[in-house]
Formats: structure tokens, sequence, C-alpha cells
């Protein structure tokens, strides 16, 4: 069973301060309004460097750079909806005559 730290890691909390100059992965969610995994992909794919420690920290150039990429990036590609399966039809039955 999982315990409170853990289950909190995945959720966006408020941060104290939101004009802070270093915020928390889940305090930088909360002010991006998105998950903190969104936030920890988007910096692999920028490669936006986060400072080193127990958590991920960012600071205001690195929030700024994910607003900025949120904003103007490429918008989420929505899949077709699915069509509906053609049934065969059953075979007529051929009378013996």
């Amino acid at each position: 069973m999982p315990g409170d730290k853990y289950e909190m890691y995945g959720k966006p909390k408020p941060p104290t301060d939101p004009n802070a100059e270093y915020m928390t992965l889940q305090e930088t969610a909360y002010v991006l309004k998105c998950s903190p995994k969104t936030i920890t992909r988007l910096l692999d794919e920028l490669d936006l460097k986060s400072k080193p420690g127990r958590g991920i920290v960012t600071d205001s150039a690195t929030r700024r750079a994910l607003y900025e990429h949120r904003i103007q990036g490429p918008k989420r590609i929505r899949r077709p909806a699915r069509r509906a399966r053609r049934t065969i039809a059953p075979a007529p039955v051929k009378s013996a005559a």
C-alpha cells in the first residue's frame, strides 16, 4: 500500500508564493494547470534543466519556457472516432431439393 507522500507526488498543489523564484514540480504543475507527469515529460522533451536535489525544482525561466511551449506548441492530435465494424451477413442456407 503506497504511503501518503507517494500519492501526493502525482497531484498538483498550490504554491505558497505564486511568484517565487523556485517551485517544486507539483507547484509548477498547479501554476501551469497540468499534471506533474506532463511537466516532467516537457522538461525531457525540451531539454530544460531543473535544479538537482531530492525532488524536481524549477526556476522562473524554466516555467516561462514551459508556459510558452504550452501556449504556442502543437495541439494534441485527436484520433478520429472508430468506425463501426461491418458485420458479415450469414450465408444463405441452401435447401436440399
